[in-house]
């Protein structure tokens, strides 16, 4: 594949190859030595080891720079907990059957985040008081999961320990002992457990919980030590070079910021800098998390993950408050942006995450988002927690993002088990940013093995902003011949938008409730108007509509252009 002529004085052109197997990873001895370090949890052992010598004070209470959600915190004031569409009694927690993610929000006790955020401390320390009884009463004295990940004690320990006005101001010495016992517990079973938390965020997670345990606590510079070379290592096999997550999904990068950002506030605190890591992991995934961002400020939908809101994204972005523009090129993290004019376009040129993060991971290779200012035009269906499992699944396949789907198949297998199979291996990609239009070209092998095509996807972008002139290709190769196989382009439309096809069935012209109005064109195939659904921030499924060009591919290889542009 050769790079697009440029355009213009001063246009770069970079190319590169992608592979799925290009990821940090977890060796098979890792692997052993974990899996024994979690069943060493459960012997005489390991409780012996978590009695430890002397109760535990805090020698400060650092502040949380993330704002909570208020409506979360006022459904707290009325006794009941709500998070991705489950509302649940306090009196009901411990019955357990919630979803895992309202588990976590529970375990977690990022609650505790949006509590504050709805009341005054007055009013919140009986409901977070009742709340930590009933937890200590089930999960302090007995190891065991999901209360014991190590992953969310490291969140516990953040929470507990900025909030511990709340959950301490009460004159029940013995209560306040419990509370701080049940601290010094968990933050032993972190000092041997935090590696075995998954790769990625979640050991992220739980070595920043034994740092902060290091910081806070009495005599815990060897701890705060050990954490920091816990977390350098684990952050090595989380990020990529230019800052994304493995797991590629936005809405994780986002809670990676959150996560460093309440992090650095231990440090500030206790008056020290962040460790090296640290501070180079929250300068990186910065940039990374604001050019996931589409016209709204809101994130794009990807890897199973929704359009988290613009206010979080802007809470999150302005706690840090580090300068690092954006990176539109992530060439890890595999996601492109252009931005000409007022006009958004978000493509996913990279593999899937790699197989040990693949469940819950999309098969949207290829796939583009794009907005006009604040309006969303193109958009994935998206994703997020609290769904029914057969709509997860759905949500998944490749015929729910913006891109092509040959043979109704996926371009990267889904198993039942949630994992990803056999598909695309490798994506091959080239960018120009001229003074007349910005372009993408990228191809993917997904298709090559089953099929015989390759599918090759051109995005030029003009530089006003005014038109997104789109190209898809299938090319003959690898061993197997290629045959006459049926195809389907999948636009999948924001909700809201009114849509008129054509007389001449080769277009549609798009009205949003807000904004300009554009008109779709391609020269191939016949278009349809099919249902679609599209996840919103609040994880609430609504109808949408997709435009769908269908056609044969041809064995010799197939081209479809088609174009968005602005009318008015």
């Amino acid at each position: 594949m050769t790079d697009e002529p440029g355009s213009g004085d001063g246009e770069r052109s970079d190319k590169r190859q992608l592979r799925a197997g290009e990821r940090p990873g977890t060796s098979l001895t890792e692997k052993l030595g974990h899996g024994l370090k979690r069943l060493s949890w459960r012997t005489p052992v390991h409780k012996l080891r978590l009695r430890g010598r002397y109760p535990l004070q805090l020698l400060d209470v650092p502040a949380d720079p993330i704002p909570g959600n208020v409506a979360a915190g006022r459904a707290l004031l009325e006794q009941r907990m709500v998070v991705a569409g489950e509302s649940i009694a306090f009196d009901a927690l411990d019955r357990g059957g919630f979803s895992p993610a309202f588990a976590e929000y529970w375990q977690s006790f990022a609650w505790l985040r949006d509590l504050a955020a709805a009341t005054d401390r007055r009013t919140a320390t009986p409901i977070a008081d009742g709340l930590m009884r009933q937890w200590l009463a089930v999960h302090a004295r007995t190891v065991s999961e999901p209360a014991w990940r190590p992953d969310l004690w490291g969140r516990r320990i953040l929470f507990w320990t900025a909030y511990a006005p709340i959950l301490l101001d009460t004159q029940d010495a013995d209560y306040r002992k419990a509370v701080l016992n049940a601290l010094a517990r968990g933050a032993r079973h972190l000092d041997g457990a935090a590696d075995t938390a998954p790769q990625g965020l979640p050991r992220v997670m739980a070595w920043a919980g034994v740092i902060a345990a290091g910081l806070l606590f009495p005599g815990g510079d060897l701890r705060a030590a050990h954490g920091e070379a816990g977390i350098t290592r684990a952050l090595a096999l989380a990020v990529h070079v230019d800052g994304g997550l493995i797991s590629r999904a936005p809405v994780e990068q986002l809670a990676l910021v959150e996560l460093l950002a309440q992090l650095r506030g231990v440090y500030e605190v206790r008056a020290r800098p962040p460790s090296g890591a640290v501070a180079l992991a929250l300068a990186n995934a910065v940039p990374v998390l604001a050019s996931a961002t589409l016209g709204d400020g809101a994130l794009s939908s990807w890897q199973g993950g929704g359009p988290a809101s613009a206010a979080r994204v802007a809470a999150a972005l302005a706690a840090i408050s580090v300068r690092g523009g954006t990176r539109d090129d992530a060439r890890d993290w595999g996601y492109q942006r252009l931005v000409c004019g007022k006009t958004r376009v978000i493509m996913d040129a990279a593999p899937p995450p790699a197989a040990a993060l693949s469940r819950g991971a999309c098969a949207s290779t290829l796939a583009f988002e794009m907005s006009d200012g604040a309006q969303r035009l193109v958009v994935n269906c998206g994703g997020g927690p609290g769904l029914p499992a057969d709509l997860v699944k759905g949500l998944r396949t490749t015929a729910a993002h913006s891109t092509l789907v040959l043979a109704e198949t996926n371009s990267t297998a889904l198993h039942p088990d949630g994992t990803m199979g056999r598909g695309v291996t490798q994506v091959e990609m080239s960018r120009n940013d001229g003074a007349e239009a910005s372009r993408i070209e990228a191809s993917h092998d997904g298709y090559v093995k089953r099929f015989g095509f390759s599918h090759v996807r051109r995005l030029s972008l003009t530089a006003d902003g005014r038109a997104l002139e789109g190209e898809d290709r299938l090319l003959p190769s690898g061993r197997k011949k290629a045959a006459p196989t049926p195809l389907s382009l999948w636009f999948h439309l924001a909700p809201g938008i009114e849509t008129v096809l054509t007389t001449d069935g080769q277009g549609a012209l798009l009205r949003p409730s807000s904004g300009a109005g554009w008109q779709f064109r391609t020269r191939a195939g016949s278009l349809s108007l099919e249902d679609s659904l599209w996840v919103d921030g609040a994880g609430r499924p609504r109808a949408s509509k997709a435009l769908v060009v269908a056609l044969d591919a041809a064995e010799g290889g197939t081209t479809i252009p088609w174009s968005f542009r602005r009318v008015s």
